[in-house]
């Protein structure tokens, strides 16, 4: 993924939205709310905008919440 241009090509959306479904995914079932959908959809496209190729960080966060819930 390149640095943020202000408009993002079909690839770079299916990526971004694959990696938001599996975010949420990861959460257990009482913390999909509206909100942190919201939360998370924050996070993926900050990480994006800021030219981060590799959102695993994300992933792994996610993971980390998930755990711990």
């Amino acid at each position: 993924m390149q640095q943020y241009s202000g408009v993002y090509d079909p690839e770079d959306l299916s990526v971004l939205g694959r990696i938001f479904d599996e975010a949420v995914a990861a959460l257990p079932a009482s913390m999909r709310t509206p909100e942190n959908r919201t939360a998370i959809a924050t996070l993926v496209l900050q990480r994006a905008a800021a030219g981060e190729a590799n959102l695993a960080s994300l992933m792994n966060l996610m993971g980390a919440i998930a755990s711990a819930a």
